[in-house]
């Protein structure tokens, strides 16, 4: 750990670990996620009584699954892929909601600003001028469920019924589907 590192708060640092190193990336999912904690009246999740759902998969990812304790294996971390620093949070089961989006007239440092200087100068600006922050209520996705599985007629491999297509009668996984079964060469 860099002494830079050391002075960072204790969830940040576990940030931190989890991803490997710091970086404004983490910077922006750990603050969303201390915004949306605040704001919903929330602690980290121990279940499925917070969900995140992301529009991004950068660095921020990872900041918001340790701070609020939403993840994928419990069903409470949802990923939607439209490439932007937007970040929902939602509770259960009222669908009490905040979502929160980077500005875009968010300021930026000098070109020669260094990791930690940025870091501290996020940290040290107000939310106000980082997000836009809106609350309200949402359409809460269903909780996670465990489904049977059932044997791929293509490739051999089980896989969740949900997952599965029937294809000229046999039940096919979607990765089979779409010809992609290998990823090895």
């Amino acid at each position: 750990m860099t002494d830079f590192e050391k002075t960072l708060p204790a969830d940040l640092r576990r940030v931190v670990a989890f991803h490997g190193h710091y970086c404004p990336g983490i910077m922006m999912g750990y603050l969303a996620s201390k915004i949306a904690l605040e704001r919903l009246g929330a602690e980290r999740a121990e279940d499925e009584e917070l969900i995140a759902i992301v529009e991004n998969d950068s660095c921020a990812a990872d900041a918001v699954q340790v701070v609020t304790g939403c993840t994928f294996g419990k069903g409470n971390f949802f990923f939607r892929d439209y490439g932007k620093h937007v970040y929902t949070f939602a509770l259960r089961p009222s669908g009490k909601a905040v979502r929160i989006s980077r500005r875009a007239e968010a300021p930026e440092g000098p070109e020669d600003e260094t990791r930690e200087e940025k870091i501290l100068r996020m940290m040290n600006t107000p939310p106000e001028a980082l997000w836009n922050v809106e609350e309200g209520t949402i359409e809460l996705p269903e909780t996670a469920r465990i489904h049977e599985s059932v044997v791929c007629s293509r490739c051999g491999e089980p896989v969740m019924v949900t997952r599965t297509r029937e294809v000229a009668g046999e039940t096919v996984c979607l990765a089979c589907v779409d010809g992609r079964t290998r990823l090895l060469k």
